[in-house]
């Protein structure tokens, strides 16, 4: 007992703290896309984001409260389990109005490919910490990148273009971290070039479309509309915003999607620059934290296992804000804790519960 009680005095309250606080930003965010609202979806999106805040953070905790190594242990089940839950997908997967077959359901709905994330991370993490020594061969890490190169594949034909991405940065990350040479970095940016065409001619119309769009607007002003009308929400926002619940683009309707993908551009208008630097300062924090956390670590596993969440959290922040500023194309990556999506928030906070973990398992003794 004495023992368990010192593991909980190394919780790190800051990261949760910000955690929660970008939870609640996200639900008021989420309120006032949705104020006035007559679809049902729309309508439910606040309390269903409530509902998955509050057993995503009884997830953190009972993930904290279990050794982060135990998981490093079930490698072999949870990547299992990650495969097997990518692969009833395909099967028995409800299709989603863009016509992408992503979702399960088990009491609540449940995006498989948003957990595999995380699985992803605890699996490459225990492989990565078995193959420490091994690295500087070029057999290692091609075994590494056949390892989550399975799963990628899986979630590529949902299709879910942005999440394999995710993944596969992930996997850079944490290989670049368990000691990647140079030159491996130099042959794997040659082989991504050579693989653009075949992901090109693999990828869906939609998909294609967005990076059409994303050069060029001329002669498709429906496609494009979305994208005006966030540059036009952020724009008009000015320092200090038109004030909550008080953005024309997005109280009126001319911004859609404006509760998941361009969430950000509803901050912007509404909070103005003010508003919107907050979100990057405080999801700032919450990586420096989980940042702090890596250096603390007590074994590869554990710095493995920070790294991976952190570049998850840090990739679809720049993702979800460059596509809001026209920085990068369309891809419907969720702004961490902020944007409507519970299998996302689930996802991450579950991230951070492996990262409290390893925090607070610093000590040699614990």
């Amino acid at each position: 007992m004495a023992r368990q009680t010192r593991v909980w005095r190394n919780f790190d309250f800051v990261m949760f703290g910000v955690t929660l606080i970008l939870i609640v930003y996200g639900v008021l965010m989420i309120s006032s896309a949705t104020t006035g609202a007559v679809d049902t979806d729309l309508i439910s999106r606040v309390p269903r984001q409530i509902q998955y805040a509050v057993i995503g953070v009884a997830v953190l905790f009972a993930v904290a409260a279990i050794d982060y190594r135990l998981f490093g242990a079930m490698q072999p089940y949870i990547y299992g389990l990650l495969v097997f839950l990518l692969g009833l997908v395909a099967v028995l997967g409800q299709v989603g109005a863009a016509g992408a077959q992503r979702w399960l359901t088990v009491g609540l709905p449940l995006q498989p490919s948003e957990l595999a994330k995380v699985l992803i991370v605890i699996a490459l993490g225990q492989h990565l910490q078995t193959q420490y020594t091994k690295l500087n061969k070029l057999r290692t890490v091609l075994i590494s990148l056949g390892y989550v190169g399975l799963p990628a594949a899986f979630i590529f034909l949902q299709p879910s273009l942005g999440i394999t991405i995710l993944i596969m940065f992930t996997w850079f990350i944490m290989v670049w971290a368990a000691g990647l040479r140079v030159r491996h970095i130099l042959m794997f940016v040659a082989l991504a070039v050579i693989a653009l065409p075949v992901l090109w001619v693999n990828m869906e119309d939609y998909q294609r479309s967005r990076i059409y769009t994303f050069i060029s607007c001329e002669g498709n002003d429906e496609a494009c509309y979305n994208i005006r009308q966030a540059q036009i929400s952020i724009g008009s926002g000015g320092a200090l915003g038109k004030g909550y619940a008080s953005g024309t683009q997005s109280q009126l309707r001319f911004l859609r999607v404006r509760h998941t993908d361009f969430i950000f551009s509803v901050i912007a208008e509404e909070l103005g620059f003010v508003g919107a630097v907050m979100v990057f300062a405080l999801i700032g924090v919450l990586l420096l934290r989980i940042m702090r956390a890596a250096s603390l670590a007590r074994d590869p596993l554990g710095a493995l296992i920070c790294y991976g969440v952190a570049a998850i959290i840090f990739f679809q922040t720049v993702v979800s804000t460059g596509m809001n500023l026209s920085l990068l194309p369309v891809t419907g990556l969720t702004l961490p804790f902020i944007s409507s999506g519970g299998s996302s928030l689930l996802t991450l906070l579950f991230g951070i519960g492996l990262v409290e973990s390893v925090v607070m398992r610093r000590d040699r003794t614990a």
